[in-house]
């Protein structure tokens, strides 16, 4: 898994690019996604953080993540007013995670700032595999 990421970001060469799966129901598309153990949160969503924290911790403690580690775009940084990395990192108790390789990134997902950062933490967690 780690080579196609590498040679997929090599293509990218930081340059802006969408990326789309496509595939009739019942292909894979969504095991696919799965294996990416990629959370967003919306950073100016403070009435759900809870409900994201309780769903993210269900999903931690399924068997087949067990061993995933954890990117989560803090989106909508762009937005006056919303919750910090800091705050948001508090409010879902990251530090508490101690079994799962986790990163935290801003990002603003309208104009692609701080995703490259996301991925690249990412792609340094699968080279270490």
């Amino acid at each position: 898994m780690g080579i196609l990421f590498t040679r997929i970001w090599r293509l990218f060469n930081h340059q802006e690019h969408k990326v789309i799966i496509v595939g009739l129901d019942n292909a894979g598309k969504t095991t696919i996604l799965y294996q990416f153990v990629i959370v967003v949160v919306d950073s100016t969503d403070r009435e759900r953080i809870s409900v994201t924290r309780e769903e993210l911790y269900k999903m931690l403690a399924h068997e087949d993540l067990r061993k995933a580690g954890l990117l989560i775009f803090a989106n909508k940084q762009d937005v006056k007013e919303c919750m910090t990395v800091a705050e948001i990192s508090q409010f879902l108790k990251l530090t508490s995670i101690k079994d799962h390789q986790w990163h935290i990134q801003a990002c603003c997902a309208l104009t692609g700032e701080g995703l490259c950062q996301g991925l690249e933490w990412m792609m340094s967690r699968l080279k270490i595999r």
